[in-house]
C-alpha cells in the first residue's frame, strides 16, 4: 500500500523540514513516515524521473564514461561488487560504494563526514571532486550541461521538473539526483512481509537467526537498530536525527594512521570510526566494510566473533566483545540477513536504467561486470 505524503502543517509540527511534495506519492507502506525533504527542493513525479535519467547518464562525467550508476547498480542493491569503485581513466577510489537503499533516511552520507548531510550537495563530489577523481568533470561544466541541454529528451524533463529554472545547470542537476535517490525505497523484504504478519515469508532459520540477532550476545542490534537495521536515521517526524559512528575493530595498526571519521575531526578518538551502514539488501552489497576488505557475510559475523582484527585498539568501541558461535548459529544469522533482501527494489522498473542501448547517454558507459 502507497502512502501519500504528509501534509506541511503535520511535518512542521513534527519538527521536520519538508517541502510541499507537488502530489508527489511516496513508495511507502502506512507505518512509514516519508524522508525529510529540504524546503528547497521538493519531491514531484517529474523530478524523481529527470533524476532517474541523469543518475544513469555519462555524459556527466568529462569523457562519457562514468555515470552514477557505474558505481551503484540497482541489482546489488545500488552498490557496485567492488572493494572501492573505478572512476575516470581507471582512478581507483579509497572508500566502498555506499548502498543508496533508503539514502533519504540517512542525516549524514558517506562513511566518515559528519557535514555531508545533504544529498544535492553531496552529488557534487562525484562530479567535481578530485582525491579520488570519480567522474573528472571539473572545468568542463559548460560543456556537459550544453549536451544535457542539446537532447530532446531534456528539452522537455527539465522545465517539467523546474518551471522556474528550465535550463540544465548545477542547482537543477544535483537537486534532481538528489530527488531520485530520496525515491529508492526498500521496505518490502521477506522479513517485512513477515513481521506484518506472514508466517510463510521467512524461513524456520532466518527465524532463528533474527533471535541471534537480537540477542545480547552477539550484539548486532545495538548498531543495527530499527526499521532500516541502522543507528543513523531521520524521518520526517522526527525533529533530531541519530547518527552513529563506530570503530569496529578493523585496524590493528593504532597509533599510526588510521582513516574514519578522524580524516574530518582530527580528533585521536574518531579514529577508524565509520558510520553505521543499513542491513537492507546486505546480502546482495558484498565485499562490505568500508574498505571491502571482507568478501562476504560469514566473514563479517566471523570479524565480530573475533572482536575485529584489533581486540585490543583503544578506540574499538565496546559493544565489539567477541563472542562464540557454532556453525548452525552463523548459518542462521546469515538467513536472517538473506531476508532483509528486497527483491522488488532490486527489479523495479522506477528505478532502473531508462535510456535506450544506442542513446548517447549510455554511449561507452563503464560498467561492473555481473560478477564484480
Amino acid at each position: 500500500m502507497r502512502r501519500p505524503a504528509l501534509a506541511v502543517a503535520a511535518c512542521l509540527l513534527a519538527g521536520a523540514v519538508l517541502a510541499q511534495d507537488a502530489g508527489y506519492d511516496w513508495p511507502l507502506p502506512d507505518w512509514m513516515p516519508p524522508p525529510p525533504v529540504p524546503a528547497d527542493n521538493p519531491m514531484s513525479a517529474a523530478r524523481v524521473e529527470l533524476g532517474r535519467h541523469l543518475f544513469y547518464d555519462a555524459r556527466l562525467s568529462r569523457d562519457g564514461t562514468v555515470a552514477c550508476a557505474s558505481c551503484h547498480v540497482q541489482a546489488r542493491a545500488f552498490t557496485d561488487g567492488r572493494a572501492v569503485p573505478v572512476g575516470i581513466d581507471g582512478t581507483v577510489g579509497v572508500k566502498n560504494a555506499p548502498a543508496l537503499a533508503n539514502a533519504g533516511y540517512l542525516p549524514v552520507l558517506t562513511w566518515a563526514n559528519p557535514h555531508m548531510t545533504s544529498l544535492e550537495f553531496q552529488a557534487l563530489v562525484p562530479l567535481f571532486g578530485e582525491t579520488p577523481d570519480e567522474m573528472g568533470s571539473t572545468g568542463h561544466e559548460a560543456a556537459i550541461f550544453a549536451a544535457l541541454a542539446a537532447d530532446p529528451i531534456y528539452t522537455a524533463a527539465f522545465p517539467a521538473a523546474f518551471p522556474d529554472r528550465p535550463a540544465p545547470d548545477l542547482y537543477t542537476v544535483t537537486r534532481a539526483l538528489a530527488a531520485f535517490q530520496r525515491s529508492l525505497i526498500s521496505v518490502d523484504a521477506p522479513y517485512d512481509r513477515f513481521k506484518r504478519g506472514d508466517p510463510a515469508a521467512l524461513s524456520r532459520a532466518a527465524q532463528r537467526g533474527e533471535q541471534l540477532f537480537f540477542d545480547h550476545r552477539f550484539e548486532c542490534y545495538h548498531c543495527h537498530s530499527g526499521v532500516h537495521f541502522t543507528d543513523t536515521l531521520q524521518t520526517a517526524l522526527m525533529p533530531q536525527a541519530e547518527v552513529g559512528f563506530h570503530n569496529t575493530g578493523l585496524y590493528a595498526d593504532y597509533p599510526a594512521t588510521v582513516p574514519g571519521l578522524i580524516e574530518i575531526t582530527g580528533r585521536p578518538q574518531d579514529a577508524g570510526r565509520f558510520r553505521t551502514p543499513s542491513l537492507r539488501n546486505v546480502a546482495v552489497t558484498a565485499p562490505y566494510m568500508h574498505d571491502g576488505s571482507i568478501p562476504d557475510l560469514r566473514g563479517v559475523i566471523l570479524h565480530y566473533s573475533n572482536a575485529g582484527r584489533a581486540p585490543g585498539h583503544p578506540m574499538k568501541d565496546g559493544m565489539i566483545q567477541g563472542f562464540t558461535a557454532t556453525e548452525a548459529e552463523i548459518a542462521d544469522l546469515i538467513a536472517f540477513l538473506d531476508s532483509l533482501t528486497d527483491p522488488g527494489f532490486l527489479t523495479d522498473p522506477r528505478f532502473s536504467d531508462p535510456w535506450p542501448e544506442d542513446h548517447p547517454a549510455r554511449a561507452g558507459r563503464m560498467m561492473p561486470a555481473p560478477g564484480g
